[in-house]
């Protein structure tokens, strides 16, 4: 499984959008020069953000995003699976995949169907243990001891 670059923009985006969480809408303009992004692709990356009510987005001259949320509560699992769908390391445990002409025929008798099961869920458990809010934290303490970013 490959984190695509729509996950980690948006990452990327976000985490932005935490470091000014509370100072107002920030441009995305400012994100994309701010990150070296670019600017079309991340308007493209917002879409399913706002829909999801991870960010919000302010119209007009001052107008923005802004996380609609604190940084706390906003998990790297859920940005990711907004902008990318289900984690699954194979395809036959993707939720999706009802449709019987698309089902593994050996799903039921798979001997390594469980391993890709503790695979994803392993991943999952990461992605959702971390906020923005830790991705903050992190920041911040590698700037204390000194490491430069």
């Amino acid at each position: 499984m490959k984190i695509s670059t729509k996950g980690r923009y948006s990452v990327t985006a976000l985490y932005e959008l935490a470091q000014r969480y509370g100072k107002g809408p920030v441009s995305l303009k400012s994100v994309a020069q701010s990150q070296g992004l670019s600017e079309n692709y991340l308007e493209q990356l917002m879409v399913p953000l706002r829909r999801a009510g991870i960010v919000q987005s302010i119209r007009g001259a001052q107008g923005g995003y802004l996380l609609a949320k604190k940084p706390a509560d906003i998990t790297i699992g859920s940005i990711i699976t907004t902008v990318e769908g289900p984690i699954a390391v194979v395809d036959c445990l993707l939720a999706e995949v009802d449709a019987a002409e698309q089902k593994c025929s050996k799903a039921c008798g798979c001997v390594t169907r469980g391993i890709w099961e503790k695979v994803c869920d392993s991943i999952t458990e990461v992605l959702d243990s971390i906020t923005l809010q830790n991705l903050l934290d992190n920041d911040q303490n590698k700037k204390n001891i000194g490491c430069a970013r």
